[in-house]
């Protein structure tokens, strides 16, 4: 992939994000971090509402089944593994609860929201 390639998807995918972070804060949640990066994985947006914590995964796809089907079993294990260190910093954190979200971003259409999107297994964490 050439460099400019490679710079109007990282823009492309930027704007996505503002999207949701924009569909997440019209919903009622803070957030916190946006690409929390840790050697263990990313988590795109780190969300807050009450005594949740949501780590949302967000895809630019042409539709909600293409962006809810791009995030593969492996992307699920680094995530999960990314928020799980994410939570373990929080002082408050035995008060928390850990909740994995998908943002997609579908042309056209308001940025779907798709809730508690999957469950990490015992050994992820």
């Amino acid at each position: 992939m050439s460099a400019g390639r490679r710079r109007e998807r990282e823009a492309f995918g930027r704007h996505a994000e503002d999207l949701a972070v924009l569909r997440l804060r019209l919903a009622g949640y803070r957030i916190l971090r946006r690409r929390w990066r840790t050697p263990a994985g990313e988590v795109d947006i780190i969300a807050r509402r009450g005594r949740l914590l949501a780590a949302v995964e967000v895809k630019a796809r042409p539709t909600v089944a293409a962006g809810l089907e791009a995030v593969t079993p492996r992307q699920r294990r680094r995530i999960a593994r990314a928020a799980a260190q994410f939570l373990a910093r929080q002082p408050d954190a035995q008060r928390l609860g850990l909740r994995f979200d998908i943002v997609v971003v579908t042309p056209w259409r308001l940025p779907t929201h798709v809730v508690d999107a999957w469950r990490p297994e015992p050994d992820w964490l």
